[in-house]
């Protein structure tokens, strides 16, 4: 029998330190006379550290459109603001995992513990070259010229979080104003946000001057019906906005009975599959797939990301649909000189 292969890309820790930490305002930690980068949140789950390869094979150019890097905490501290402290996960084990994969490219989506301080991203987008596309957090007095930095790195979108327990969500004026500031840039927004408060935010996303990109399918209760229900709120944003497309991601985020990508599980999440499929044969080419790892603030299981991606098998089961959402569709937001 056929050894599967694999590769390891696990945690880096923290030296260990001979006496008790003091926590600083910075947001660092110091043993005796030495300085740790951090100390994770208590209960953080660690990324998968031995993923198996995908059964499913992807297209040539598939892009992996939602991903992130933390730190390295000591060489791109964590921002004083965050509302966790992850375990260190940078570019190198995100590339090796691209790799492991069959991805070719990545969107690397900046991550909220990093606030609007953009060098890790910047840093890895630089490592990878024509590789990678990144989405930037940014606030509202950014420059032009920061902006056009960002642009050169090969940041093509900044992202508005409004998933309270994860950040402090900016006033809609503030929004407004980043909006206006990128747009001219050619810019599209991502939006995070929880199915419960797409009614309150639903005439603003709806005002937004860009192609906007929504989140892990807007995370809907997959407890309720993928037709019918609150979904169909959802589903009525993309078919009255054309401007609107979706990721279809983080079933391992929405799934309330599983089973878990794990121990080499080929029906994993079967309660998600109804709503990524829907969003598929409605807007295929409006949607895209990422594996979001290194899964932050997951509490549950960290799932296997070669598992993951043969997830997807359930969601696109044909070549022409995997194509689209793949390689077609990330390629024409991100990298419209090459579509």
């Amino acid at each position: 029998m056929k050894t599967q292969q694999k590769i390891n890309i696990a945690v880096s820790k923290p030296i260990l330190r001979p006496s008790e930490p003091q926590h600083f305002s910075d947001g660092l930690s110091r043993k005796g006379n030495f300085m740790s980068a951090f100390e994770k949140t208590p209960g953080w789950l660690d990324f998968h550290p031995n993923p198996s390869k995908p059964k499913l094979q992807l297209p040539q150019g598939a892009v992996d459109a939602h991903c992130h890097v933390f730190g390295p905490g000591d060489v791109f501290p964590y921002a004083p603001e965050r509302k966790y402290t992850p375990c260190d996960a940078g570019k190198d084990k995100l590339f090796a995992l691209r790799d492991l994969l069959g991805f070719e490219r990545n969107v690397i989506v900046q991550a909220t513990c990093h606030g609007a301080d953009n060098r890790a991203l910047v840093d890895a987008l630089e490592t990878a070259g024509n590789k990678a596309r990144g989405v930037a957090t940014v606030k509202a007095d950014v420059t032009e010229e920061e902006l056009q930095r960002l642009h050169a790195a090969g940041v093509r979108g900044v992202r508005f979080n409004f998933v309270k327990r994860l950040v402090d969500t900016a006033p809609v004026d503030t929004l407004r104003t980043i909006a206006e500031k990128i747009a001219p840039l050619g810019w599209h927004i991502v939006i995070y946000f929880e199915a419960a408060d797409l009614a309150e935010y639903y005439d603003f996303f709806t005002s937004l001057p860009t192609t906007v990109v929504v989140d892990h399918m807007g995370r809907p209760d997959v407890s309720q019906p993928a037709h019918g229900g609150d979904f169909e709120l959802f589903v009525k944003l993309m078919r009255e906005n054309p401007n609107f497309w979706s990721k279809l991601s983080c079933p391992e985020r929405l799934s309330n009975t599983g089973p878990a990508a794990l121990d080499g599980e080929q029906n994993a999440y079967t309660d998600v599959v109804p709503f990524a499929r829907r969003l598929m044969q409605e807007f295929p080419d409006r949607v895209l797939f990422g594996t979001d790892w290194p899964h932050p603030n997951l509490k549950d299981h960290m799932p296997d990301d070669g598992l993951l991606v043969d997830w997807l098998a359930h969601v696109a089961p044909t070549e022409a649909e995997r194509r689209k959402i793949l390689v077609d569709n990330p390629m024409r937001l991100y990298w419209p000189e090459e579509a």
